[in-house]
């Protein structure tokens, strides 16, 4: 018998314990899974590769603040800027307040929204449609699937933040990868039902003609407008993104926070877990070392034997982290998660491997405590 088919026979000699040890790891490594897959997808991800393109003008203080509509031939008028178009947040509610039936809305311009934000795809005769509906709106083919939406439907979304109702027909149903749970409708309808958004934008989305051109661009229409009453800041759609994220607060030390406190918790059961398994085999130890084994081939018998718990715990907590996420953005239950959120191959590899490291880290103390204790002491122990 070798020493890694000892220590797995060992793992389930007390089997009530191992499969709470098991568990209690299980849970953890959820947690930290999802925490590092959310910290991946807002930090990490450069999102769409068409995105490097984009860029974003606000204004400068605050979203809350509108735009001139004048500023987008401006705009436009910048070396390396190729198509601009107007956004308005509207934030409107679809039948309740559940949230499956959250997602964004945006007024824009069909007109060149659809050159601007290129990887959405649409074919040509609903894009036409959609361009010569005022009421018309186009929306992402999974939040399509998800309300069982078709083209010709209807749509009626209730102001939140501006006093209009609106009826909107289904144009068009775009696909996108990864998916953006969203949709767009005309802001000459906006417009209409809230006479004060006549003239001003949120904001301008806007497409580079190049990666290089991103950045000259930015600074070129920034400049523009230092000195104007509405100064803007311009910056690329993923900090535009992560913009959106820092309002809900602190979400960085949010996730570090929890990320540390699910540590410290497989810490403790590993190495609480552990001491207890070595101090019951302390007189088992003695006679292995009186068989002939070695202070080290002892240590590694407890060492594999707690790694191998530990990635267990840790297999498991990353699956079902996995089919979690997957759950939640196929039913969309999640505020503010975005549907495209996925465990990726390499956070599995890294939460698997920080429960090794765990199993190791938790166990090497006790272990080598156990493996140098002088054989007649063992001998002697009562546990």
């Amino acid at each position: 018998m070798t020493l890694s088919l000892l220590a797995a026979r060992n793992a389930f000699r007390n089997t009530r314990r191992t499969l709470l040890t098991v568990l209690s790891i299980t849970f953890s490594l959820l947690l930290l899974t999802i925490m590092m897959t959310i910290w991946r997808s807002f930090y990490i991800d450069p999102g769409p590769p068409d995105s490097s393109l984009r860029l974003v003008t606000r204004h400068r203080v605050s979203l809350a603040f509108f735009l001139p509509s004048y500023y987008r031939e401006k705009i436009r008028a910048v070396p390396g800027v190729t198509h601009v178009a107007p956004m308005i947040f509207f934030g409107g509610r679809y039948k309740d307040d559940r949230p499956e039936n959250f997602f964004v809305q945006f007024a824009t311009d069909p007109g060149e929204y659809l050159a601007v934000a290129a990887d959405k795809k649409l074919p040509a005769e609903q894009v036409r449609a959609w361009q010569q509906d005022r009421s018309g709106c186009v929306v992402d083919s999974e939040l399509a699937r998800r309300h069982g939406w078709k083209v010709g439907d209807r749509i009626t979304l209730r102001g939140t933040i501006f006093p209009a109702n609106l009826d909107l027909t289904v144009r068009g149903i775009f696909t996108i990868d990864p998916p953006s749970n969203s949709l767009y409708f005309n802001s000459v309808y906006l417009e209409e039902s809230v006479s004060y958004l006549k003239g001003v934008a949120g904001f301008f989305i806007i497409r580079a003609s190049s990666p290089e051109a991103v950045s000259s661009a930015g600074k070129v229409i920034d400049g523009m407008f230092r000195n104007s009453p509405q100064p803007t800041r311009t910056e690329t759609e993923q900090a535009f993104r992560l913009g959106f994220i820092a309002a809900l607060g602190n979400v960085k030390a949010f996730i570090l926070s929890i990320g540390g406190a699910v540590l410290f918790a497989i810490l403790l059961v590993c190495t609480n877990t552990m001491a207890m398994s070595v101090r019951e085999r302390t007189r088992e130890v003695a006679v292995l070392k009186a068989l002939g084994f070695t202070s080290s081939q002892i240590q590694r018998l407890f060492l594999e034997e707690s790694v191998s718990l530990c990635v267990l715990g840790g297999l498991l907590g990353v699956t079902a982290a996995t089919a979690l996420m997957y759950g939640i953005g196929f039913a969309g239950a999640g505020i503010g998660i975005p549907a495209s959120m996925r465990v990726t191959p390499p956070t599995m590899v890294v939460a698997i491997a920080i429960a090794a490291l765990v199993g190791f880290g938790s166990t090497l103390i006790p272990s080598y405590q156990a493996s140098h204790k002088n054989i007649v002491e063992g001998l002697r122990h009562i546990g």
